[in-house]
């Protein structure tokens, strides 16, 4: 307590309200994250963004397992990967731009060559979806273009899972923490 002590300021009771943040429009505090926890809104919202993302993902498998490859499913399919590509555009934006991977070398500086390694995976990925896209473009296709296609979209997910999957155990490790992220 002698360390608290001095770092109050001399008090062994409260710290100032400077520790604290303000939690709404009632001038009430709460306590900020120490450093060594996770930031209950950071990983609030990149919980958030995965579980969008999966969302995401299914909505465009579901559009995948159509038996046809009439314009309709094509057209449907197209229109989920494009907002797949949406998000994800600004997801890795997010990342590339600092956002979690950030915080977690913060934290743990020899995560750098991990998250170099999760950040050089996204123009492939990107890569891998615009592809898709490409070939859903004509939106008349035929059944063996249409059953591709939906193989290539498995792969492609496959990637997106498995890069997910190494950004989550970078922030995990980052915080010494097991959020839950990782399968």
């Amino acid at each position: 307590m002698v360390v608290l002590a001095w770092y109050w300021g001399g008090s062994a009771g409260r710290p100032p309200e400077s520790f604290f943040r303000r939690r709404g429009g009632n001038g009430a505090f709460d306590p900020m994250a120490a450093i060594d926890r996770p930031d209950p809104v950071i990983m609030g919202h990149l919980l958030a963004q995965h579980r969008e993302l999966h969302d995401l993902l299914v909505e465009a498998r579901d559009a995948f397992a159509a038996a046809t490859h009439a314009t309709a499913a094509v057209a449907a399919a197209h229109h989920r990967l494009t907002s797949l590509r949406k998000h994800l555009v600004r997801h890795f934006s997010q990342e590339e731009e600092g956002g979690f991977l950030e915080e977690s070398l913060a934290r743990m500086p020899r995560l750098a060559a991990a998250a170099r390694e999760v950040l050089a995976e996204h123009p492939d990925l990107l890569g891998e979806l615009d592809g898709l896209l490409e070939t859903l473009t004509a939106r008349d296709i035929d059944a063996g273009v249409w059953r591709q296609a939906g193989h290539d979209f498995e792969v492609f997910a496959s990637h997106l899972l498995a890069h997910e999957r190494n950004e989550n155990a970078v922030v995990q490790q980052g915080y010494n923490e097991d959020l839950g992220l990782v399968d």
